[in-house]
């Protein structure tokens, strides 16, 4: 059986310290920059705004690859902007605007080149509520994949196997993969969603409250699935569950008021915060 591509397939090394070109045309994905290679993303000087609102001030923030970081804060504090900055969401929105730099893997995400179709065969996204679309099982998996290339009859089929496996979603749906995807439970229509996502071969998976719709069984089947995907995928999840962010994440960003207050490895960000507002938010006094 065919593995699904890796995140490191076709993944462009940085060649330069500079974001500008001499040459004429654009790199695929963007403008390369300087990044270590153990962090997948890094995030410089990050500023945005929705029309003449600022709700991102000067986010200085790096991701480690393949690991989870959670993203928590009150709120309307800024998670889910940054977020879906990180695949260009905010593009679709009048008004939206960012300065300062993001890298993925070396290559700056904010560049007018950017290709954004490639960028979200990279970067997977995950939303709050189930969004199946209205097809069968298989056509829901072998979407993204259809878009990208051609692949034979087979090759298909065993990609969207892969997929659902690596979701933990094949036992339940093999015997009935041209049934309506809209038929599944909601746990079972998120981590279809999952493997929608990853059938692409993405590097990075972004998860917006990606439990908050389903019940306590299906949040751990979920979250039991964030801890297996993270030694293939970075994952990137908003959650405003302590709870769950303490269990699934390896590292923490606590945001407040668009800012940036403090980040660091989960276990030591929960239990001695070097920050008083950190502290209160985590043990409940706010938020």
């Amino acid at each position: 059986m065919k593995a699904i591509p890796s995140p490191e397939t076709n993944m462009e090394q940085p060649t330069t310290t500079s974001t500008s070109h001499s040459h004429s045309g654009s790199p695929t994905i963007g403008e390369p920059m300087t990044l270590r290679n153990d962090t997948a993303i890094e995030m410089q000087n990050l500023s945005a705004w929705y029309s003449k609102n600022q709700v991102l001030h000067a986010i200085d923030l790096d991701i480690a690859a393949k690991q989870v970081c959670a993203f928590i804060g009150p709120s309307g504090c800024g998670k889910s902007t940054l977020l879906r900055w990180l695949n260009r969401m905010n593009d679709t929105i009048p008004g939206a605007r960012a300065t300062g730099k993001i890298a993925l893997h070396g290559v700056s995400l904010l560049e007018p080149t950017l290709d954004v179709v490639d960028l979200r065969r990279r970067v997977g996204m995950v939303f709050q509520k189930p969004n199946p679309f209205p097809k069968s099982i298989f056509d829901n998996v072998a979407f993204g994949p259809r878009l990208h290339r051609i692949y034979s009859r087979t090759d298909l089929e065993e990609l969207v196997e892969q997929s659902l496996r690596a979701s933990a979603l094949w036992d339940e749906v093999k015997d009935r993969l041209t049934s309506s995807a809209l038929g599944l439970s909601g746990g079972q229509q998120q981590r279809l969603c999952i493997a929608r996502a990853i059938a692409v071969g993405p590097e990075l998976l972004l998860m917006d409250e990606p439990c908050s719709a389903l019940d306590p069984r299906s949040t751990a089947s979920i979250e039991e699935l964030i801890r297996e995907l993270r030694a293939t995928y970075t994952i990137v999840i908003v959650t405003h569950n302590m709870q769950q962010a303490s269990r699934v994440s390896d590292t923490t960003a606590f945001f407040y008021e668009g800012k940036l207050v403090e980040t660091g490895p989960t276990d030591v960000l929960f239990t001695t915060p070097k920050e008083r507002r950190t502290e209160d938010y985590v043990t409940g006094r706010f938020g």
